[in-house]
């Protein structure tokens, strides 16, 4: 939608209210037990209510068959083409914990991890350690010395850090570290294009030097390096569509997601009921909210299928609450499916619902991947949620004579 070339003539600026509720990772898939998914096993009363007087579907984030990342499928919420435009993880962790990247910076998204004796990986996140043991290690890592090179790392979350290495003829065109499986060792960094053989080589020269310094770390004794990325240039979110945008995530990236497409990123606790509270508190001072729930995708990735369900419950009680805002649009939506029977983001289509004074139901009963099927707006591109949403809005005006 960002890019349709008429945007510009037909978005109008009115008093209406748009709230997308982005539950990460919210697609599931069934078990083999059972033969349900997370959400069909879920008591969410609240959510099959809503889904019974709503337009729904199910989203496609890039293309069937794609397993997105979380950037990816945010940009495709967002209306933007995530074919086109492709931002690092590095750069979205970076700018989401407010560290500067300058032209020809390069950043990755860095985790703690655990390697056996023999050097191969036991677990991806270091059992996701608390902040409060990561952040020292992080300060550890800070002091790793590369000829010719300034070396920087901050603690972003948990397990999670920020590497930006800046110096000259350095280049974002690497691969990453991390196998995506446990059992082998981590990747050395390869370049991917002409001129990128001195950043590899950077690269792994900190990972070894890292590897020292963790040495003594029983679970974090390793670091795993993802999403090599530049600070983007992307159209602004809020003046395509003549919105005031804001964003209330407590995991940094979405908040530097939001930060780079121009959303005024609201601060706020460390948990859902937080980010609830935030949104009461500044409603009245925007017309377009992203609101971020992040635990349905962390018990996915851990493959833990009860963790999952009742994160889909925990949810579910803050329907009411949302709904008492009188949002003129109210969207239910996920950037990419994380079923628990795979432990990891998948292609499955994702459960998406659309809420207005003019969506009075179609028939589906229940909000799960099975019933939504039967929903108006079929199997679609996440990319053309913004312009359903703008519609319902009585914010687009009529394209053409």
């Amino acid at each position: 939608m960002i890019d349709f070339p008429y945007l510009s003539d037909i978005v109008r600026k009115t008093d209406s209210k748009i709230l997308m509720l982005v539950a990460d990772g919210l697609g599931g898939a069934p078990a083999p037990d059972s033969r349900r998914s997370e959400l069909e096993s879920a008591r969410i009363p609240n959510l099959n209510r809503l889904a019974q007087a709503s337009s729904a579907g199910l989203t496609i984030p890039v293309a069937p068959g794609v397993a997105p990342g979380s950037g990816p499928g945010h940009l495709a919420l967002f209306g933007y083409d995530p074919l086109r435009y492709l931002i690092g993880r590095g750069a979205l962790e970076a700018i989401g914990i407010e560290m500067e990247l300058r032209p020809g910076d390069v950043a990755a998204r860095g985790n703690f991890a655990t390697i056996d004796a023999d050097g191969n990986l036991v677990d991806r996140r270091a059992g996701r350690i608390a902040s409060e043991l990561a952040a020292p290690l992080a300060e550890r890592l800070a002091q790793v010395n590369l000829n010719g090179l300034n070396v920087a790392v901050e603690h972003v979350k948990d397990y999670r850090f920020v590497l930006r290495l800046r110096g000259e003829g350095l280049s974002d065109q690497l691969t990453e570290t991390d196998p995506q499986l446990t059992g082998a060792p981590p990747l050395m960094v390869e370049p991917r294009a002409k001129g990128a053989a001195a950043a590899a080589a950077a690269a792994n020269a900190f990972v070894e030097h890292a590897r020292e310094a963790l040495r003594d770390q029983e679970a974090a004794n390793m670091v795993l390096l993802r999403g090599w990325s530049v600070a983007p240039d992307l159209p602004s979110f809020g003046a395509s569509y003549a919105l005031m945008p804001a964003a209330i995530a407590a995991y940094p990236m979405y908040r530097g997601l939001a930060s780079i497409v121009g959303m005024r990123v609201l601060k706020t606790g460390g948990d859902f009921a937080a980010e609830v509270r935030t949104l009461r508190e500044h409603w009245d001072e925007h017309d377009f909210f992203f609101l971020h729930y992040k635990n349905t995708d962390a018990a996915g990735e851990d493959g833990d299928f009860d963790k999952k369900r009742k994160a889909l419950e925990s949810l579910d009680e803050f329907v009411p609450a949302l709904l008492d805002l009188k949002p003129d649009v109210l969207m239910v939506a996920g950037d990419h499916s994380t079923p628990s029977i795979m432990a990891a983001h998948s292609w499955h289509p994702v459960p998406f619902l659309l809420h207005s004074q003019w969506t009075l139901g179609e028939g589906v009963d229940r909000f799960n991947e099975r019933d939504l099927r039967r929903g108006s707006l079929g199997i679609f591109e996440a990319k053309h949620i913004m312009s359903l949403a703008l519609a319902h809005a009585g914010k687009l005006a009529k394209f053409g004579p």
